[in-house]
């Protein structure tokens, strides 16, 4: 009979006695809680900006699914790098998270040297979304299509200036890419995230800048003009506007993407059930129409399949990076 005193006895032993509940046992009772805390996301760009706006659109339905706060916090600086390393160097259990950009595939590239590993560092959790940029000029601007504007920088070398959210970021390097393949040379003003570049660009302060489908508000209203887009099909959120390949440069073809993302070494049934959230999130038709509005296709994946895009993804811009010559002391 398993009387009070016994039970008593009974647990005192188990306080006690040594390896009788094991580190092995303790982790899968916390594993198996998961989440019972709120989760970090941390966007590492400064906050009112396309990425960020993106990040909080994926947090209210995860917080949903998850059954826990999902909150967003902005880490930016370094061209990403802050935030990144932060995540990278957290402890891996789950309770910090990154909203990765493509500049985890171009940062080893861009920096001489990083503090993390963008492959070894950080663990892949789902692939978020992919999206084109919109090329957008000020309504000053005399170009009315992509090759008015090369014709227009071609009797003003050197002295026009592309705006970008930072040295290195997704829309600066599909900038370069165009310039390179139009043959144009242009001078590059890298701001401290988006927002303060297209502040600049309505009064005609920059001359162009590639930016996100959330930055359509402003061409529908009329504060500037999208001359086209970057991706390999037109957009349904701007049928409109046409690709930068049909307006005039052959093969021109640029898709940015963001995604999730832990430190290393943390537990795999801890990545599953975060899948699991963001995969079932994306798929919710509401999450999906309010992305598809600012041209982003939502695009949940397994872990594995966002560490092989990220690995070619890496691979392509190494060698356009290369190509241009851009670096980050």
């Amino acid at each position: 009979m398993l009387t009070r005193r016994r039970l008593l006895t009974l647990s005192g032993a188990a306080a006690f006695t040594p390896g009788l509940i094991g580190s092995g046992a303790l982790a899968q009772t916390q594993l198996g809680s998961w989440p019972n805390r709120s989760i970090r996301l941390i966007v590492p760009l400064a906050a009112g900006g396309p990425t960020d706006s993106v990040a909080r659109i994926l947090a209210a339905p995860l917080s949903r699914r998850l059954r826990q706060d999902v909150v967003v916090e902005n880490k930016p600086g370094a061209g990403t790098n802050i935030g990144n390393e932060f995540v990278a160097h957290s402890d891996p259990d789950g309770y910090t998270a990154l909203y990765g950009t493509s500049s985890l595939a171009t940062n080893a590239s861009l920096y001489r040297s990083l503090s993390y590993d963008p492959l070894a560092d950080l663990a892949p959790v789902s692939l978020v979304a992919k999206f084109p940029f919109f090329m957008m000029v000020p309504n000053s601007s005399p170009a009315k299509t992509v090759m008015e504007f090369i014709a227009y920088a071609k009797t003003h070398p050197g002295k026009m200036i592309i705006g970008s959210p930072g040295t290195g970021s997704g829309p600066q390097l599909a900038e370069a890419l165009f310039l390179q393949m139009a043959g144009i040379t242009m001078t590059h003003a890298p701001y401290r995230g988006a927002a303060p570049a297209f502040v600049d660009l309505i009064p005609g302060r920059i001359d162009c800048y590639f930016g996100s489908g959330e930055l359509l508000t402003y061409s529908r209203s009329g504060q500037v003009r999208a001359l086209a887009m970057t991706g390999a099909t037109r957009s349904s959120a701007a049928p409109e506007v046409p690709t930068i390949e049909e307006a005039g440069v052959p093969g021109y073809v640029v898709e940015s993407w963001q995604g999730v993302f832990v430190t290393s070494k943390t537990p795999r049934d801890i990545i599953g059930t975060m899948n699991d959230g963001i995969v079932a999130s994306l798929a919710e038709p509401a999450i999906k129409d309010e992305l598809a509005q600012l041209a982003y296709a939502a695009q949940g994946s397994s872990p594995d399949e966002l560490r092989n895009f990220l690995q070619l993804d890496t691979k392509k811009w190494s060698a356009v990076i290369k190509s241009a010559g851009i670096t980050i002391e």
